[in-house]
C-alpha cells in the first residue's frame, strides 16, 4: 500500500465526517438547538439543517411531542388533620425548545417537584371531605398554578389527574357504615312513600266506589219513584174507571173493585209464616157474592159483543163455615 493510497482514504474519512457534521436531520416531534462555540444561536426545526464545520454544533435534542409524567405518590395531611395518600399524573408538551435546553436543568424532574410541593400545599388547605369529593376543583387549582410556574421554561402542562385518594382505614370503614345508614334511611323513606301512596290510592278508590255506590242509589230510586207513579196513575185511572161505570149505574164494577183488594189482603194473610189458623173477618158468602158479580159482568161483556139477551146468572149457595169462624189456610 502506497502513500498515495493512504491519503486517499484518510480524505475520504475526513469528507465523510465533515458531511457528517455539517448536514443533520431532524426527526418529526423532535428540535435541535445549535451552539456556536458553546452558545445557543438557533433551533432546528423537523426536517435537514446544515451547520457550519468546526464552529457549530448541535446541543439539546428536545422532544416536543406531548409527555407523561407520574407524580410519586405522598402523604398529606388535610386541613382537618387527616392523613391521605395522594399521587397524580401530568401531561406537559414543550413549546419552546431553547428555553426548556436552557433555563432549567432535568426538565421531567423539576416538573415532577412542582407537583408534588403544589399537590400538598392544595390538599393540605382542603377538609378530607373536599378532597375526596372535588377532584376536579382539585386539578383546576393544580393545573392554573403548574401552568404558570412552568411558562418560563417553555413547557405547557395541559392537564394534571388525580390517580388515585387512599383515606385511613378507620376514614374508610366509618365511611362505609355512613354509607350503609344512608342508604338505609333512603331505603325507609322510599318504602314510607310506597305506603303513603298506596293508602291514597286504596282511600280514592273507596272514595270512587261510594260515588259510584251513590250514583246506583240514587238511580234505583229515581227508577223506583217512577215505578209508584206510573203504578199511582194506573191505580188512578183504574179507580176512575171503576167511579164512571158506578156513575152509569153498574154495581158490578164496584164489586169487581172490593173483591180485587179482598182477595189481595186474603192472600197476605193466608201467606203469613206466623199464622196457624186464618179467622176470616166476614163471612164467605159475601166473598162468593162479588165473585158472582164478576161472573156477571164477564158474561154481560160477552153477549154485548155478540149480541144476544144476557141471562141471568145462577148464584152458588155460600160455603158452610165451621163454628168459630176458623178455616184452614189453603196450601
Amino acid at each position: 500500500m502506497d502513500v498515495t493510497t493512504i491519503f486517499a482514504g484518510v480524505v475520504l474519512l475526513l469528507a465523510i465526517v465533515l458531511l457528517i457534521s455539517v448536514i443533520k436531520i431532524v426527526p418529526q416531534g423532535r428540535e435541535y438547538t445549535v451552539e456556536r462555540f458553546g452558545k445557543y444561536t438557533k433551533t432546528l426545526s423537523p426536517g435537514i439543517g446544515f451547520l457550519t464545520p468546526f464552529v457549530e454544533r448541535v446541543g439539546r435534542r428536545m422532544n416536543m411531542m406531548e409527555q407523561v409524567l407520574d407524580v410519586p405518590t405522598q402523604e398529606v395531611i388535610t386541613k382537618d388533620n387527616a392523613m391521605v395518600k395522594v399521587d397524580a399524573i401530568v401531561f406537559i408538551q414543550v413549546m419552546n425548545a431553547s428555553a426548556g435546553a436552557y433555563r432549567v436543568e432535568n426538565l421531567p424532574y423539576a416538573i415532577t417537584q412542582l407537583c408534588m410541593t403544589n399537590l400538598r400545599t392544595v390538599v393540605g388547605s382542603m377538609e378530607l371531605d373536599e378532597v375526596l369529593f372535588q377532584r376536579d376543583s382539585i386539578n383546576t387549582r393544580l393545573l392554573t398554578v403548574i401552568d404558570a410556574a412552568t411558562e418560563p421554561w417553555g413547557v405547557k402542562v395541559n392537564r394534571i389527574e388525580i390517580k388515585d385518594l387512599t383515606p385511613p382505614v378507620d376514614i374508610t370503614n366509618a365511611m362505609a357504615r355512613q354509607m350503609k345508614a344512608e342508604r338505609e334511611k333512603r331505603a325507609i323513606i322510599t318504602e314510607a312513600e310506597g305506603e303513603k301512596q298506596s293508602a291514597i290510592a286504596r282511600a280514592e278508590g273507596a272514595k270512587q266506589a261510594a260515588i259510584l255506590q251513590a250514583e246506583g242509589r240514587k238511580e234505583a230510586a229515581f227508577r223506583d219513584a217512577e215505578a209508584r207513579e206510573r203504578e199511582a196513575q194506573a191505580e188512578a185511572k183504574a179507580t176512575a174507571m171503576v167511579s164512571e161505570a158506578i156513575a152509569r149505574g153498574d154495581v158490578n164494577a164496584i164489586n169487581y173493585f172490593i173483591a180485587q183488594k179482598y182477595v189481595e189482603a186474603f192472600a197476605e194473610l193466608a201467606r203469613s209464616p206466623q199464622q196457624r189458623t186464618v179467622i176470616v173477618p166476614a163471612e164467605m158468602g159475601a166473598l162468593v157474592g162479588t165473585i158472582a158479580g164478576i161472573g156477571e159482568m164477564v158474561g154481560l161483556a160477552k153477549n154485548q159483543s155478540s149480541g144476544t139477551a144476557p141471562t141471568p146468572p145462577v148464584r152458588p149457595a155460600p160455603p158452610r163455615r165451621p163454628a168459630g169462624g176458623a178455616v184452614p189456610p189453603s196450601a
